[in-house]
């Protein structure tokens, strides 16, 4: 016999087998949820999260061969009720098909439509200095009345419906609009809350400022049953699961992105609106992540 089939015969003693297969670690796959929570691409570079964006990930992760449960690392202010809603349903669907686990792990953020993420996992954890909650909804924009005049531009739209044109920024406010608005914030709120209920059931504390918008730090989170407990993705992991390896799921970027050029196409090679509305984008977006110091 050769020295590299030595080797080899040596090599293969040491490892454990299963039938005339080798044994494998089992898996935990952590999917990133980093980013606002929007149906459109970052203008920032700080990248997004919507069910288009982030369905490759999920179905790398709960389609793993050697799945053992899968980790959601989540890092987001908040964003699209809507997509929030997408995401979370689509988390549950898998987690039910696949019947495995699911944990959360809140990073620097989780709030808002972040935390709405956080609780389509079965367990959610958190550093103690993460900021977690904010079960609330919240509408900005920007006020613009009076400066198209400035410049001599005269702004013309046109409806059919009495209703169609609402809390236009370059016209004043209009106090029926403002109250469709808080109508329509009531309703998304109520959907909010109603699915932390379900998700969190009796670990809720009884305290009255749950439900206000309120962000807690990952600490009091727990105390308040936000979360189940602290700690990292790692830490939390390799205690829960040993024996298993830790494998990232990712979806597949678009090309501009693969290449450095953040907010697609219409940011760099768009008409002069686009590159106004994607301006806009990314300070709205800023902002989204300023309220919480970031």
């Amino acid at each position: 016999m050769s020295a590299p089939e030595k080797l080899a015969d040596k090599l293969a003693a040491k490892l454990p087998i299963i039938g005339d297969r080798m044994d494998r670690s089992p898996v935990v796959a952590v999917v990133r949820l980093h980013g606002v929570i929007t149906p459109t691409p970052s203008p920032v570079g700080r990248g997004s999260i919507s069910l288009n964006t982030v369905e490759g990930a999920l179905s790398k992760a709960f389609g793993h061969d050697r799945l053992l449960a899968v980790a959601l690392a989540i890092n987001s202010p908040g964003g699209s009720p809507t997509q929030s809603a997408l995401v979370g349903e689509r988390i549950r669907q898998l987690a039910a098909k696949k019947n495995v686990p699911v944990l959360a792990f809140c990073e620097d953020v989780a709030a808002s439509g972040g935390y709405w993420l956080a609780c389509a996992a079965d367990e959610i954890y958190a550093h103690r200095t993460s900021m977690v909650g904010s079960i609330g909804v919240i509408t900005a924009g920007f006020g613009l009345t009076g400066l198209l005049e400035r410049f001599g531009v005269e702004r013309r739209v046109y409806t059919a419906g009495q209703n169609k044109h609402r809390l236009d920024p370059f016209s004043p406010v209009k106090d029926e609009d403002v109250a469709w608005l808080k109508g329509l914030q009531g309703e998304l709120h109520s959907e909010f809350t109603d699915w932390v209920k379900q998700r969190r059931g009796d670990k809720l504390a009884d305290n009255p400022d749950l439900f206000t918008g309120e962000v807690w730090t990952g600490a009091k989170a727990l105390e308040l049953g936000l979360v189940d407990g602290l700690g990292s993705l790692r830490e939390v992991i390799g205690k829960r699961f040993p024996q298993a390896e830790i494998a990232i799921a990712e979806s597949r970027k678009p090309l501009l992105a693969r290449l450095g050029i953040a907010g697609g196409s219409g940011a760099l090679f768009g008409t002069a609106g686009e590159r106004v509305l994607s301006a806009i984008e990314a300070v709205e977006q800023r902002a989204t992540w300023s309220r919480f110091g970031l």
